[in-house]
């Protein structure tokens, strides 16, 4: 991500990566190491997005949207809006009622947390991104305070009844994040290889 937002020139494609990590947790630019309350044989590590500590792990959606701002005509906070109204929008169509919360980014059911936001703006592009829980151990998340907030209650898709795993979702999501980020064209997909390397295309949706 790094690399290719600092690589990237003006007419450099827009692309949304699609992707799952190993168990992680991950500390944001102004995140309070105090949040992480028994990490336990989980990392932690420093990044350098927004936000506080949240967990990454198998059967968790992680989207990076790799978006020139200036280019589709977003601000910061229209970019955060248009990620979380994708997804109220996309896990509607599942039959699940979800909503954002202008105090704490994010998307929310019934007051626990569906899925995370945490971005960096850098050359007026943006890259880290979203993460929607899908079908995951939930465990992890009782042992941080999530997003900074502590007794925050996590959910997934699959607590929700929702039976779909993480590529089928990326599929169902993509669609109204492509509307949403105003990207030309229509998404083509393509898959990264055992390296986690995709080829080089069209505007394309990136998956590993």
């Amino acid at each position: 991500m790094q690399r290719y937002t600092d690589a990237r020139g003006s007419g450099a494609r827009d692309e949304l990566w699609c992707l799952e990590h190993p168990p992680v947790y991950t500390l944001g630019l102004n995140g309070r190491p105090e949040h992480v309350l028994a990490a336990g044989e989980v990392p932690v590590v420093n990044i350098d997005r927004g936000g506080q500590v949240t967990y990454h792990g198998p059967g968790q959606l992680v989207v990076y949207p790799l978006v020139d701002l200036r280019r589709s005509g977003l601000g910061v906070r229209e970019l955060v809006t248009a990620l979380e109204n994708a997804i109220v929008a996309y896990v509607a169509e599942l039959g699940i009622a979800a909503a954002a919360r202008r105090d704490a980014p994010g998307v929310y059911v019934d007051g626990r947390k569906l899925a995370s936001l945490g971005l960096r703006i850098r050359r007026g592009c943006s890259y880290h991104g979203l993460a929607l829980n899908v079908a995951m151990d939930l465990g992890p998340f009782r042992r941080i305070d999530p997003c900074g907030h502590a007794g925050l209650e996590v959910v997934d898709l699959a607590a929700l009844g929702a039976r779909l795993g993480t590529r089928e979702a990326a599929r169902g999501l993509l669609p109204h994040l492509w509307r949403g980020l105003r990207l030309a064209g229509e998404p083509a997909w393509e898959t990264a290889d055992a390296t986690g390397v995709a080829p080089r295309g069209a505007n394309a949706a990136q998956s590993a």
